[in-house]
């Protein structure tokens, strides 16, 4: 399978053999139950739908609901699709855990950055600002966003304030520094996207593995 649901735990830092610290991001990775399997005769595809954190009965959809019955597993907050890999037989009902990861060097993990709200150009684009002494009245402002008569509008995808943040982010080719299958714990070296206790999705890296660099 290409790829496996998480949590973000939170940062620490980690020594490697020669002493040096190494600051890593803690994913709780799995486990993670397989709510259907699609097929090309029926679906038109294959792929595994696969579900994450157990919830109440009660805050399933009927559609979900439906599928968890099914399948005769407990309904799950998360759900997501991910391909199949040659040769693998999985079913609904069955476990994924960390142990899928084993031997992955790098990974691709996507989440949703933090909300920031509505933002200004300093903080929003890292804009150095006006003048904040001998009288500057454009200390933190846009500045000018026009050009001239011709062609007498402003530009499309000018940066500007507004909403900052809450969108999907994935951070490409991180390396996994450790694997703790029996705890279902990955640590990947640096930062990935959202908050703490976020749902984030851990995939094996696609251009790393297109250059052979990894499994």
């Amino acid at each position: 399978m290409q790829g496996i649901l998480g949590k973000k735990i939170g940062m620490t830092r980690v020594f490697s053999d020669e002493g040096r610290q190494v600051p890593v991001t803690v994913i709780e990775v799995g486990p993670c139950v397989v709510v259907q399997r699609k097929t090309k005769a029926l679906d038109g595809y294959d792929a595994l739908k696969v579900g994450f954190v157990e919830m109440k009965p009660s805050r399933a959809c009927k559609p979900h609901a439906g599928q968890f019955k099914a399948a005769n597993i407990a309904p799950q907050q998360f759900l997501l699709e991910f391909d199949l890999d040659k040769g693998e037989e999985l079913k609904a009902g069955d476990a994924i855990t960390a142990a899928m990861l084993e031997g992955v060097t790098y990974v691709d993990i996507s989440g949703v950055t933090k909300g920031r709200g509505f933002q200004g150009v300093v903080k929003r684009h890292g804009m150095a600002g006006g003048p904040m002494t001998h009288g500057g009245h454009s200390k933190r402002r846009v500045g000018s966003i026009g050009c001239r008569s011709y062609p007498g509008r402003v530009h499309k995808g000018k940066r500007m304030p507004g909403h900052m943040g809450n969108v999907q982010v994935t951070t490409q080719n991180l390396k996994v520094v450790q694997l703790r299958a029996t705890e279902n714990l990955l640590l990947v070296c640096g930062a990935i996207p959202g908050p703490t206790g976020a749902m984030v999705v851990v995939r094996k890296a696609l251009k790393k593995t297109k250059v052979g660099k990894a499994k």
